[in-house]
């Protein structure tokens, strides 16, 4: 194996580090060929863990002096290890210099020390700082760094790293330095340093505490017209998170620095956070609406890790959700708060859910299933997952739920009174969320509840009811369950909040009042489920009435009700929690669907969709009372990875079949009332990226796809024409783009001379390219052409492997995102993956990695699939020479 034979990491076998390093002097003379790294620590034993040798990580260096107390000493290499053995004995500290040379021109795992676009740039976490110097690169070892950055003027005249600049001037040889110190204690993996040519947004800002701040946004020079929304967002995310949770900004700078080539999204490293290019760059020319919540989620995203994964972190890897989980409902409850009225947070929270559903839960019954809280792993870069992140954030919410929202503000409160400045575990969190409200149900049912961080798997909650028209009484059966996940066979009860709310059959909104309740209760009421099963018994219930179950997805959870279609048609219509009424249209249409998929009906003369369901859509398209944001997530048909997901046996042609064939018909049954959304919406006047416009865009958008393909029906002319005139004349990426995708999604000729005027029109903005290889790769498939077309764009001269963005914009649209056409009967898709695979592999192991997940859920499959799926997954496996991230996700699928 490339990188010697892999072995597991257990969680129970952490221990506590033998040294502690208490100061850092980092001294960089930076060359891309050979950067050249004086390392300068001061260390001192661990008096709680025996005597033993310091065992230092590092990766592709070249070593070449180590000295302690100012004196050679011996070492060996073990491995990857520099090991030390004659160190000086008793609790005193000791120096330590290590002088080491690295090639960042050469580094094209983008992970450590790297070049992108003739600049410098650093990606630590999880263990990239050992490509950069020895350490102890691990989360629970936290220093206070001086770095000195050294490098040539006219090239690199921007010289950033983590905290505070505290000197900086010219060397000889047209050289300069500059000198950066960081207030705060670290572990390593949120080191940073940039260095390149690029300019700054600047804006000056003072906090509630009175204190003076200075934000910088980083970029190549000729996008700083592109970086108002990311400063923006910035400046919400600092003002928020001193409201909501009193946490200020503890630095005197904060820094935002955009980079084209990048692993990831965005990495909150100390002061200075690293970003993809993606989530910074917007003006309404060249980013979608879209593209804009985006850049508002991340950049609050990493501004939030500041207190929740940098002022407080990780004890060890496994307790990654610590810092992620956390984050992800941070930035999650800050895109809510912004978005301001009721829907619009309904919008924020359904989108969220539907990523959960489609991403979280298929790993959560794959191969790659794991605990929030793992308990093993072989690649730690594996576990940046969906799990860690998505279902993370949901454990959080759900303590909020528990304690109430003020309660969890007391809770965070608690947390950082008696954690700042450590490396603690999710258990430790837990509990301070749980003592800060100790008449809680979390409190109360803490041990139980926390079997959401070490159980992997979706529970699944069966429901069923029960009316007694004689007694008044309603009883309502709750019963849980959690399938078995790889190395968990058996699944104890989780603590399952369930938001509940009655409707009559006329859609009106029912008291609630169990039995031994004195009085009722009007609107939503949590009712805690503990046990395998419970029952709820309703009391002066004076009909059947409708249940609203799990409303605003109070956990993540598969809910099994038998409503009838009556019962979901009231819901759709009347229900008050936003988000029932559109889990409601998504039961209508799933069960349309799942009931055309399993049958053998012929998709041309046995239409999917009946009139109850359509003129249900015509209400909602036509309802004045209803977003238009909110309108289109309900006219969304569910996804062909969700419809996959609900069954057993998955045939990938059937389900697009059915999936096209449910767009064509709501297409063309509800033309007129697709032309009437098209007139309301097509004009939002002056572009805002607010919730409002931008849900009427969307709207907009939806219409017009639907439009044209009812026009690929009928042979109209008329929309698509319209189509292709708007996609020239829109005043806004999301216009214009969504126009281009009407035309491509219903396969009409306009699409060709549209896409190449697009690319002609921005073929020197990158993220604009990236979505125009991404709308072909991830095309709805008629006949088998997009791998042929996915082929030709890997053939484009502007197609490049390694840039992780636009890879995954061609690579990873047509494998992950596009399984109509991937998943071919002829194996080609497959084998197209397993070339690629391999091929990234050799190049940057974490973004082949990613890829390898695309067949996860190949065991479902059906014939010939299944075979031939599992053929291109052993080619892979049986390679010699594979890294230890795709040889750990191959292996795992490959297991029984």
């Amino acid at each position: 194996m490339r990188e010697g034979q892999a072995t597991a990491i257990h969680r129970a076998d952490y221990t506590a580090p033998a040294y502690w390093i208490d100061t850092v002097e980092l001294v960089f003379d930076l060359d891309p060929a050979k950067t050249r790294v004086l390392n300068k620590m001061r260390l001192r034993r661990n008096g709680d863990v025996a005597p033993q040798a310091l065992r230092l990580d590092g990766e592709e260096l070249n070593l070449a002096r180590v000295l302690v107390n100012g004196q050679g000493t011996s070492f060996k290499m073990d491995g990857n290890q520099l090991v030390l053995e004659n160190l000086p004995e008793g609790p005193e500290a000791f120096d330590l210099e290590i002088f080491t040379t690295c090639n960042p021109a050469k580094n094209t795992k983008l992970m450590g020390l790297y070049v992108s676009n003739d600049s410098f740039f650093t990606q630590c976490e999880a263990e990239g700082f050992r490509r950069i110097t020895y350490f102890l690169d691990r989360p629970d070892v936290m220093a206070s760094y001086t770095v000195t950055l050294r490098a040539d003027k006219a090239k690199y005249p921007v010289l950033l790293s983590n905290g505070n600049l505290v000197e900086e001037g010219a060397l000889d040889d047209g050289r300069h330095f500059a000198k950066w110190v960081d207030p705060h204690k670290k572990p390593c993996y949120l080191f940073a340093l940039v260095a390149g040519q690029l300019v700054a947004r600047e804006q000056r800002i003072r906090s509630r505490a009175g204190k003076d701040h200075l934000l910088q946004v980083f970029v190549r020079p000729g996008d700083l017209d592109k970086t108002e929304h990311a400063m923006n967002s910035l400046m919400a995310s600092v003002a928020w998170d001193e409201a909501r949770f009193g946490l200020p900004l503890d630095l005197e700078r904060f820094m935002i620095v955009a980079t084209s080539d990048f692993n990831m999204g965005a990495m909150e490293n100390k002061g200075l956070n690293i970003f993809n290019t993606k989530y910074v760059l917007a003006n309404q020319a060249t980013a979608t609406d879209a593209d804009f919540s985006n850049i508002e989620s991340v950049v609050g995203h990493e501004y939030f890790h500041n207190w929740t994964g940098n002022r407080v972190t990780c004890q060890d890897w496994f307790q990654l959700s610590l810092k992620e989980g956390l984050t992800v409902f941070r930035d999650q409850e800050f895109s809510q708060d912004l978005a301001g009225s009721p829907s619009a947070r309904a919008v924020k929270r359904i989108e969220d859910v539907r990523v959960l559903r489609t991403a979280q839960f298929p790993e959560d019954a794959g191969p790659m299933a794991h605990p929030v809280r793992p308990d093993s792993y072989i690649e730690i870069n594996n576990f940046y997952t969906v799990t860690i992140y998505e279902k993370g954030a949901e454990v959080v919410r759900m303590m909020q739920t528990l304690v109430g929202r003020d309660g969890f503000a007391q809770g965070m409160k608690l947390y950082f009174e008696r954690h700042d400045g450590q490396a603690v575990t999710c258990d430790d969190f837990a509990q301070a969320i749980a003592d800060a409200n100790p008449q809680s149900d979390l409190a109360r049912l803490l041990p139980q509840f926390k079997r959401w961080y070490s159980q992997a798997g979706t529970p699944r909650l069966h429901a069923s009811g029960q009316y007694d028209a004689a007694a008044r009484s309603y009883t309502l059966s709750l019963t849980q369950s959690c399938a078995p996940t790889p190395g968990q066979a058996i699944k104890d009860p989780f603590v399952i909040p369930v938001n509940l709310g009655l409707l009559d059959a006329q859609g009106q909104a029912l008291p609630l009042q169990l039995a031994h309740w004195n009085q009722a209760e009007s609107g939503t009421r949590t009712f805690v489920l503990t046990e395998a099963s419970e029952t709820l018994t309703f009391v002066n219930v004076d009909s059947a009435p409708v249940p609203s179950i799990l409303r605003d997805f109070s956990a993540p959870v598969v809910l099994d009700y038998a409503y009838t279609d009556t019962e979901l048609l009231t819901l759709l219509a009347h229900d008050n929690d936003p988000f029932n009424r559109w889990e409601a249209g998504q039961r209508l249409a799933l069960a349309r669907a799942l009931k055309a998929i399993t049958s053998d009906s012929d998709l041309a003369n046995s239409p999917v969709l009946d009139e109850a369901y359509l003129d249900a859509m015509r209400q909602v398209l036509a309802d004045p009372a209803l977003d238009a944001a909110f309108k289109e997530l309900v006219l969304t048909l569910p996804s062909e990875t969700y419809l996959a997901e609900q069954l057993d046996v998955v045939d990938p042609q059937r389900i697009h079949a059915v999936r096209e064939a449910m767009r064509e018909q709501l297409a063309t049954a509800l033309q007129t009332q697709w032309q009437q959304a098209w007139e309301d919406n097509r004009d939002t006047g002056g572009y805002q990226p607010d919730p409002v416009s931008s849900g009427r865009r969307a709207l907009a958008g939806l219409a017009l796809t639907q439009l044209c393909v009812a026009a690929r029906r009928s042979g109209d002319t008329v929309w698509p024409g319209k189509a292709f005139q708007r996609f020239k004349d829109a005043a806004n990426m999301t216009d214009r783009f969504n126009a281009l995708s009407a035309l491509v999604i219903s396969g009409h000729e306009l699409a060709a001379p549209a896409l190449s005027r697009f690319h002609a029109l921005f073929k020197n903005e990158a993220l604009v390219i990236d979505k125009w290889f991404s709308l072909q790769a991830g095309a709805p498939d008629h006949g088998g052409h997009v791998l042929p077309a996915v082929r030709q764009l890997m053939n484009h001269p502007d197609f490049n492997l390694r840039n992780p963005n636009r890879a995954r914009s061609v690579i990873f649209s047509f494998c992950s995102a596009n399984p109509g056409a991937f998943h071919r009967s002829d194996a080609a898709g497959y084998v197209f993956w397993a070339d690629r695979v391999i091929e990234l592999d050799a190049i940057n192991p974490q973004v082949a990695a990613r890829l390898a997940r695309a067949l996860d859920r190949w065991k479902k499959l059906a014939e010939p699939y299944r075979s031939a799926a599992r053929e291109a997954i052993a080619r892979v496996a049986a390679k010699a020479d594979l890294s230890n991230d795709v040889r750990e996700v191959v292996t795992r699928a490959l297991a029984d």
